[in-house]
């Protein structure tokens, strides 16, 4: 059976939402008739919004029927014991012309509680950003509750939120719980866990198509908010030419940016999961199992589990996004506590290296964005 599988390829799903723009089209994305493509969904398992892969014998098959076909020969035995056919991560693109609402994921421990699989903890990659562009990531300062209620009855509560000026190539990390908000004149590549669920906690008043007040989800984000201070938001890293940088290493999942302008050869042997490249600079393509295959700026391309190696070219300067899923400590599934602990391990780690002046470092944080965040629809 493993030696039918291949690196796979996707159909993009584009959805359509009142803050979106059309940066896409730039990059060879077509999703007419919709007039914008807010979310470009690369690589997803949510239900209903499955991702259809595009090349080979399995095209037009999806990604689930395709772990349940392979298992872990495809995303890896320990993977595939804890999730199923349910493939553990969600990759999207996030174009906004206008600010998103301020929001908040629950962790793991609350979305079971409330009857949802998982939380969500994810990751943003900038990769545009307008000049006086802002994120929303936490609390400028510990907040109480009491404090947080009153701020937003006046509608004043950015003035209680962490806001920065991110520029193309910052990293954040936003862990469950942690109140964000993506503004006016971002282009994100966002990983995060397999959920759809986001609370809505401010949308400026903003109203849908109808003339009506977006939903807001106030009450049930109060059990789900950290409000613990945050000093700055983005993970501190550096990134250098033809080498493999690490940018966020929690229990759901490590990213590693890799850039490069010549052909690099990984060795995947000691990797227990699958490996995913999402392409967020140029032109490149992955080789691995004898199947080459080209992508593009938004791209994902899922490397089987048991592939040993893998080779990376390259169009010019081009930047790839590796994501895989660290299981050598995995016991009964990871909690909210292990999340922070790699957070402060990550902290740690990122004092250590500056200290040793290393290249390579690491810091761990989370970042949203999901469908029920902001009403719109998807399509093929």
């Amino acid at each position: 059976m493993a030696s039918a599988l291949y690196p796979l390829k996707f159909l993009p799903l584009y959805k359509n939402v009142i803050w979106g723009g059309n940066r896409l089209k730039e990059y060879g994305f077509n999703y007419d008739p919709l007039p914008n493509c807010g979310e470009l969904w690369a690589l997803s398992s949510v239900e209903g919004r499955e991702s259809v892969i595009s090349n080979g014998f399995l095209a037009e098959n999806t990604l689930n029927e395709a772990v349940e076909i392979y298992m872990g020969d495809l995303v890896g035995d320990k993977v595939y014991n804890r999730f199923g056919t349910e493939f553990p991560l969600l990759f999207k693109i996030i174009d906004a012309a206008k600010d998103l609402s301020i929001q908040v994921h629950p962790d793991d421990e609350l979305a079971q509680r409330r009857g949802m699989p998982c939380g969500k903890t994810e990751m943003w990659y900038v990769m545009e950003a307008d000049e006086g562009a802002k994120l929303i990531s936490g609390f400028r300062r510990d907040t109480t509750p009491e404090e947080y209620t009153a701020a937003l009855a006046a509608g004043h509560l950015e003035d209680l939120l962490h806001a920065e000026n991110p520029e193309p190539g910052d990293v954040y990390f936003i862990p469950a719980g942690r109140v964000h908000a993506l503004g006016k004149g971002l282009m994100v590549a966002e990983i995060q866990q397999t959920s759809d669920c986001t609370y809505r906690i401010y949308d400026y008043n903003r109203r849908d198509a109808d003339g009506n007040l977006r939903q807001l989800h106030t009450a049930e984000a109060m059990d789900a908010i950290d409000f613990s201070g945050v000093d700055h938001a983005h993970t501190h890293y550096h990134a250098h030419l033809n080498e493999t940088t690490t940018l966020a290493d929690c229990p759901y999942f490590t990213t590693r940016l890799i850039a490069f302008d010549r052909p690099m050869r990984k060795n995947l042997e000691e990797v227990e999961s699958f490996v995913v490249y999402m392409c967020v600079d140029g032109l490149a393509a992955v080789k691995t199992m004898d199947t080459i295959v080209p992508m593009h700026v938004g791209e994902c391309v899922l490397v089987p589990a048991v592939a040993d190696s893998v080779e990376l070219f390259c169009e010019g300067p081009a930047k790839l996004l590796e994501v895989t899923i660290d299981t050598a400590d995995w016991t009964d599934g990871p909690s909210e506590e292990s999340d922070w602990v790699a957070q402060f391990i990550g902290g740690l780690r990122e004092e250590h290296e500056h200290h040793h002046h290393h290249d390579d470092h690491c810091d761990c944080g989370h970042d949203h964005h999901g469908h029920d965040c902001d009403c719109g629809h998807c399509h093929d």
